[in-house]
């Protein structure tokens, strides 16, 4: 018999049943059916199959954790073989499988303990240890610093392993009201040999001056068990606490430090509380541990200005902060720090000036437009907030949106310590349409709100590119407003009057102009972090389907991308667009525009026509070219020509004659018809659809408008000005083709 490590009960072993999932397990033994059911385990990652993950839980045991059991794709997981994780024991199989599900605790701290299940034996830490020394590591040897609600510091497991010694559990009480009564207390001494001030850390705030040199302060360590008789009239061991910027933690592991900042995020695990703080410098991970799952510091809360002590830690090569005390700042110390912050912002959040990927007088005159909407951008990741991306789902939009992630990923990794953050703090969500509309903006909202509730996540930087520039966007974008969301718009095509009133910043041509999506965020990308400008020289010219200016395919070409490898790209990712066009598929669009561009490898499982040195890209565009002539060669035996007003007009019933719901897509199809026919008007209509190409500029609104008059009960709507559509009620499918056509033939006057 022995007691439980954490509510001292009398157990049959360390732990007792009521408490199995408060402690993480070091397997050590041969046998699947030695493992228990519910229990959490440290593992290794073995390896990655199409249906999941392969642990093992010792050299003898292997368990699955399945794809189902994830709360996000299995391509989502960074874990590589050799990653130590945490997974739980779902299930034992009679043929010895062991099936697993997930943890959100993924370290040893974010548990109230540590044992060893060696075969079917229970053991602690220390007892293995000590009974051979070389099987002992840091891992299996793990305590974290527990902050108590004074600030105090005491190991959670040498506190938990305490409970259960010899000692009856009452003495262990009474011990503890002893401890918290001894830690209440509040000295102030003066060191008369350094002049240093001694104070006793509570969660009071200490006065700490603020000036260009490191303050250091002692601080009594909290004592207890003080000892009686000579040794209690010795002082107190106290250790020196520096404030540090965040930035040089990495320089500091296993120093107690003072951190002073603004608290970004503030959010509950398993185990501590993690608060992620900001200073002038950068963000870091603090934990701070009362009890598994309760909330540390509550008082503490989102934009709060702050002062921590803790000890600077390296967990999973990444730093943190192990807690030791919280205050929050007031009064003139608060706004010291908060003036800190402000000019480093002020300082490092703007641009000098514009770094563009090609000279372009057009991107000049906008120059002042571009430099806000960089300032925008760099200020969100200072800020710790997150960036969401939004972009129309096709090459144009893919080239923009990638462009921009490209430019702020290494941004966001810089600032912040988590090797996670790029996906936390960086969000591309393409869009189907052109337009933003109340479908979107609900969806934006929705999770915005839902992360500030439940994450304490500030708000986030909302930048739509290629989209939301036409008043078919204005509910959309007045929405995000609503809540505060800040809204940055990026387009090439000339945007409506009254967008500029709803969007903080609109970057914007003042007239229409050979100027794509793609090519104007390239550049803003490149002004918001110089050091991508080569990475994403050939960009522009991917995103031009014809007339590419010369300025961009000089550039595409200085950086060893010729006409055949951006035609390409420009395919590739047109194509890929349009499968799961709701998904960013980062990983796949990176390897499409930046992986296998430098040199041609072989595709992995390409069937054996295809060359072994042929690239991912060249080979989705094939893909692309066979599906794409396949569907021309038969709507273009399906077109009926006909002439109005002396113009010749080719009309194809799109949903007789193409493949509605397969790739390409009907506006993608009707720009390819218009540009290899003959006809100066190409029309495609479906049941409530009308897409419409003609050889002189369109104005689709005046089209829709004129044709309105013609069928006033038909609904007609100029819904899709970037894609050349318009809608109305099927019921009324001949009389609107009628009314656009003539509309349309009327502007060629």
């Amino acid at each position: 018999m022995g007691n439980c490590i954490i509510c001292s009960r009398e157990v049959d072993g360390r732990i007792c049943q009521s408490h199995q999932e408060d402690v993480v397990f070091d397997f050590r033994g041969n046998s699947p059916n030695q493992l228990i059911r519910n229990r959490f385990y440290r593992g290794v990652v073995d390896g990655y199959a199409d249906f999941g993950v392969f642990i093992d839980l010792s050299p003898k045991v292997t368990g699955l954790l399945h794809r189902s059991e994830l709360d996000g794709r299995l391509e989502s997981l960074n874990w590589e073989p050799g990653d130590t994780v945490y997974v739980q024991v779902k299930s034992i199989r009679d043929n010895g499988n062991v099936d697993l599900t997930s943890s959100i605790r993924q370290s040893d701290r974010e548990f109230r303990g540590t044992l060893i299940q060696d075969g079917t034996d229970e053991k602690l830490p220390k007892e293995v240890n000590e009974g051979n020394p070389s099987e002992g590591d840091e891992e299996t040897t793990h305590e974290r610093s527990a902050p108590h609600s004074d600030g105090g510091n005491a190991s959670a497991v040498e506190t938990e392993v305490a409970a259960s010694e010899d000692e009856p559990a009452a003495d262990s009480d009474t011990d503890t009201d002893a401890t918290a009564d001894a830690e209440s207390e509040t000295e102030a001494v003066a060191d008369e040999e350094s002049g240093t001030e001694v104070v006793a850390q509570t969660t009071s705030e200490p006065e700490t001056a603020v000036d260009d040199e490191p303050e250091t302060e002692a601080v009594e360590e909290p004592e207890p068990d003080k000892p009686s008789g000579d040794l209690a009239e010795e002082p107190p061991e106290t250790k020196e606490v520096t404030r540090r910027n965040i930035g040089e933690l990495g320089d500091r592991v296993g120093e107690l430090v003072r951190i002073e900042g603004e608290v970004v995020s503030a959010h509950q695990t398993g185990g501590p509380t993690i608060f992620e703080l900001r200073d002038e410098t950068g963000v870091a991970d603090c934990a701070a541990f009362v009890e598994a799952g309760v909330r540390a510091y509550p008082e503490i809360e989102l934009g709060d200005v702050v002062r921590l002590d803790g000890e600077v830690e390296l967990r999973h090569d990444e730093i943190q902060v192990e807690t030791e005390a919280l205050v929050a700042l007031e009064g003139d110390d608060a706004a010291a720090v908060q003036r800190r912050l402000a000019d480093a912002m002020t300082e490092r959040a703007r641009p000098d000036e514009l770094e563009l990927v090609a000279g372009d007088e057009r991107l000049e005159a906008i120059s002042e437009e571009l430099l806000d909407a960089a300032e925008a951008v760099r200020r969100a990741v200072l800020e710790s907030r997150p960036i969401v991306v939004r972009h129309a789902a096709s090459a144009d939009g893919y080239v923009a949106g990638v462009a921009l992630e490209r430019a702020v990923l290494p941004l966001v990794r810089e600032e912040h310590a988590t090797s996670d953050a790029e996906y936390h703090y960086l969000n591309r969500r393409p869009l189907e349409d052109a337009v933003y509309g109340m479908n979107d903006a609900t969806n934006d909202v929705t999770r915005m709100l839902q992360d500030r509730d439940r994450h304490d996540e500030k708000l986030p930087l909302v930048v739509l590119a290629g989209t939301a520039s036409t008043v078919e966007s204005q509910d959309g974008l007045e929405m995000l407003g609503i809540y505060g969301a800040e809204r940055v718009v990026v387009d090439a095509a000339p945007a409506d009057p009254e967008i500029a009133d709803t969007t903080d910043v609109l970057v914007n041509p003042e007239a229409e102009q050979n100027l794509s999506t793609g090519a104007l965020a390239a550049s803003l990308a490149t002004t918001v972090n110089a050091d991508v400008r080569e990475e994403l020289a050939h960009l522009p010219a991917v995103s031009y389907w014809e007339n590419t200016p010369e300025n961009y395919v000089e550039a595409a070409t200085e950086a060893g991308f010729d006409d055949e490898a951006v035609t390409d790209l420009r395919e590739a990712v047109a194509l890929e667009a349009y499968y799961q066009s709701y998904d960013d598929k980062r990983e796949l669009v990176g390897d499409l525009l930046f992986g296998e561009s430098q040199e041609a490898v072989a595709v992995a499982g390409a069937p054996a026509d295809v060359a072994a040195d042929e690239s991912l890209a060249g080979h989705i565009a094939a893909q692309f070219r066979e599906k794409l002539d396949t569907e021309v060669e038969t709507a273009q035996a399906n077109i009926e020509h006909s002439e109005a007003q002396g113009v010749d007009v080719a009309v194809l019933d799109t949903d007789s004659y193409t493949h509605t719901y397969d790739f390409p897509p009907t506006s993608l199809l009707m720009d390819v018809l218009h540009r290899r026919g003959d006809a100066a008007v190409t029309v495609g209509i479906s049941m409530d659809k009308l897409w419409v190409r003609a050889d002189t500029d369109l104005d689709l609104r005046a089209v829709a408008h004129d044709a309105a008059e013609n069928a006033p009960n038909a609904g007609i709507s100029a819904s899709g000005l970037r894609q050349g559509r318009i809608e109305f009620l099927s019921g009324a499918r001949e009389a609107v083709e009628s009314a656009i056509i003539g509309a349309v033939t009327e502007q060629f006057d």
